[in-house]
């Protein structure tokens, strides 16, 4: 048996634009991407391993020159690696991985637009307030840490993380990447016996909620014991 999850409020609340960037080096074992720690204390995440990323402001429309969210993304992104991971970037290094919109029953929602970039050498420097410590993980093995509760990942960064895992070299990622699709994730919770299973396009149950039906398979399975990203080939 599942339970939908079911909004209680007719109205949803609006998702705010944002914009978080995977940075990726070669790390000695191969292809290392850069975590974050966000304050314990912030309402969004806090206490989480996330991807450096924000809301986007102002300052990005004015500086993509225009209104067009994708371009001020592109402008946020490289702003948020520069306040929280000390790193440089231009916007034309970003590759556009995927687009997530937190699901509408939520009060706090973001329709984030996820990019990747090469960090190469650059040294870390975070900022001790939103963020208190970094570290550069093979993908795979920050899945790992997860599943031992070693860290904490929220579901758009454990996916992202399952999706570059097969890469060896950062030329190799990002060239994958940039063939694309671009996905849009807008995900659909259902509660399961020990956990969720979130849904995701593409899935057979997506459009009626239903995780027990047979046939192609696009989820996050969140059990008290484990997660596990499924997706038919």
């Amino acid at each position: 048996m599942f339970k939908r999850t079911v909004m209680s409020d007719p109205a949803p609340s609006t998702a705010h634009p944002a914009a978080t960037v995977v940075l990726l080096r070669d790390g000695p074992e191969g292809c290392e991407v850069l975590l974050v720690l966000r304050n314990a204390e912030l309402a969004f995440h806090g206490g989480a391993w996330v991807f450096p990323g924000g809301r986007l402001d102002p300052a990005d429309y004015a500086a993509s020159g225009g209104t067009d969210v994708l371009a001020a993304a592109r402008h946020a992104a490289v702003r948020e690696a520069r306040e929280e991971a000390g790193i440089v970037l231009a916007p034309e290094q970003l590759v556009l991985v995927s687009r997530w919109i937190t699901p509408e029953p939520l009060p706090r929602r973001f329709d984030t637009w996820f990019f990747a970039a090469p960090a190469g050498d650059a040294a870390v420097r975070v900022d001790g307030g939103e963020i208190h410590a970094h570290r550069w993980m093979r993908p795979r093995d920050a899945l790992a840490a997860h599943r031992r509760r070693d860290i904490a990942l929220p579901p758009p960064t454990f996916v992202t993380l399952a999706c570059v895992s097969p890469f060896q070299h950062v030329r190799e990622a990002l060239a994958a990447l940039a063939r694309g699709p671009v996905e849009t994730f807008m995900p659909r919770l259902c509660i399961v016996p020990d956990g969720a299973c979130v849904l995701y396009s593409g899935d057979v149950g997506y459009d009626d909620w239903d995780p027990q039906r047979p046939g192609p398979r696009h989820r996050l399975w969140m059990y008290e014991s484990d997660w596990r990203y499924e997706r038919s080939a």
